[in-house]
């Protein structure tokens, strides 16, 4: 898959991804990079790519004629249905795990990264961009965007990961956020894992973890849980944690946090 990202600070986006997944991706040949100075496409001595609005107003536009010139340039043949472009703004629809599913069913991914008021809102129009945005915030320009979209894309992409389960089992992917996670040793300053994970019970484990899932949904995304598909086992558990009333702050389960409590009791003592 390649992407080509537009920017005017083209070593905002090199740095960050020099490292981590997205390299080793491209040393595997799996993703092909390309960051584009939009300056080197104005036709000015200044390399000028904003003007003050029309109408007024505070702050400057960014120019329409740079940026075609650039796509024509990096993109001459013209996008198509396997490839997408798309302008990283607060203005556009959020950014979620599904989008970025779909961007990594495509052959290439054209990112324009907006500064100052935004872009002119013929470019868009003209180069049938979609607007993407990652919250309800706003940033100083869209490269820090461009990065999330394209580790979120990358790591999607077959061999890209050491092992592609742990892509599968992330947050967002089945409709809701992930399961608590552990690492040894078993017990960290008083603080133990569930004993449901030290059982080596595979069924149990499983269960625990749908379960723990649904509650960390249920209390920080709700939302998710509107749209998620459930099935028979998820509303049976979702109507067990509903039954245990307040839910644990640590996000364990009934009874998994006793030998905790227990522990530290006794270093309170």
């Amino acid at each position: 898959m390649r992407f080509d990202v537009l920017t005017i600070f083209p070593r905002m986006v090199e740095a960050p991804l020099s490292d981590g997944i997205v390299q080793k991706a491209r040393d595997a040949g799996i993703v092909e990079l390309r960051v584009h100075d939009l300056r080197g496409h104005t036709d000015d001595k200044h390399r000028s790519v904003d003007d003050a609005p029309f109408g007024g107003g505070p702050g400057m536009v960014m120019k329409a004629e740079p940026i075609l010139r650039a796509f024509e340039a990096i993109w001459p043949e013209g996008r198509n249905d396997r490839g997408a472009v798309v302008l990283l703004t607060p203005r556009g629809r959020r950014f979620d795990q599904a989008t970025a599913r779909r961007y990594a069913g495509l052959e290439r991914l054209f990112l324009l990264c907006g500064r100052y008021e935004g872009i002119d809102e013929r470019v868009p129009g003209l180069l049938g961009a979609e607007e993407l945005s990652l919250g309800d915030f706003v940033l100083t320009g869209g490269e820090v965007a461009a990065l999330a979209v394209i580790e979120a894309t990358v790591r999607l992409l077959p061999g890209a990961l050491g092992d592609q389960a742990s892509a599968e089992a992330d947050s967002f992917t089945a409709g809701m956020l992930d399961w608590p996670h552990y690492a040894r040793p078993a017990v960290v300053r008083g603080s133990s894992v569930p004993e449901v994970l030290l059982s080596g019970d595979h069924a149990k484990v499983r269960l625990w973890r749908r379960r723990e899932a649904l509650r960390a949904t249920r209390e920080r995304r709700p939302d998710l849980l509107q749209a998620a598909r459930l099935s028979p086992e998820d509303e049976r558990l979702l109507r067990e944690i509903e039954d245990e009333g307040t839910p644990r702050k640590d996000g364990m389960g009934p009874g998994e946090g006793r030998a905790l409590d227990k522990q530290a009791t006794l270093l309170h003592k």
